[in-house]
Parts: C-alpha cells; sequence; structure tokens
C-alpha cells in the first residue's frame, strides 16, 4: 500500500467514530472553544479533547489558543462534504430497507 492511501485511510478512520461525527456537526458553523464542544456532545471533557487530538494528528481540524481557551474548526470544506456523503448514503440504505420492508 501506497503513502497516499494509507493517509486517505487514517483520514477516513479519524471520521469512523460517532463522538467525531457528533464533533464535526457541532463544528460546522464555525470556530468553537474545547469548553463548549464538550457539553454540547455530552462527552467528558478529556475523552472530548482525545478525539479532537487525533482529528487534529489526521488534518482534519485546526487549532489556536488564545490565552488559556483553545479553539478548534474544521480545517478543510471537503470533511463536511464527506460527512454528508455518509449521511446521503444511510437515507438510501433506509429508503432501500423500507422499500423491501414493504414488499413483504
Amino acid at each position: 500500500m501506497n503513502d497516499t492511501t494509507t493517509y486517505k485511510a487514517d483520514i477516513l478512520k479519524a471520521l469512523a467514530q460517532p463522538t467525531r461525527l457528533k464533533i464535526i456537526d457541532f463544528l460546522r458553523n464555525g470556530e468553537k472553544c474545547v469548553c463548549e464542544i464538550f457539553p454540547a456532545i455530552a462527552e467528558e471533557q478529556s475523552n472530548t479533547s482525545r478525539h479532537l487530538n487525533l482529528m487534529l494528528a489526521s488534518g482534519i481540524l485546526a487549532r489556536r489558543k488564545e490565552g488559556v481557551k483553545i479553539f478548534y474548526s474544521i480545517k478543510y470544506q471537503e470533511v463536511l462534504e464527506m460527512a454528508e456523503l455518509a449521511g446521503r448514503i444511510v437515507r438510501h440504505e433506509i429508503i432501500g430497507r423500507q422499500l423491501l420492508l414493504e414488499a413483504v
């Protein structure tokens, strides 16, 4: 496997977790402080920070510090597009399964 393929897999793995997808959705409208993120997604601060750091390391998020506060934002618009595409696939699957159930 080449390095590009491995890096793509790392990015997808960084998104492939419910808490991380909640964070992405919360950051959809712009930069937020960690102090806002963990209550909004109903997770503990330590767990939230672990997920934020993983997504930062994979290139999904950007971080900046202002005094003692740390702010995170989505680094690339394409991250939101990837989450939206996953949502579309889910909707297609739900519709397909409903049609199968109705046919029975």
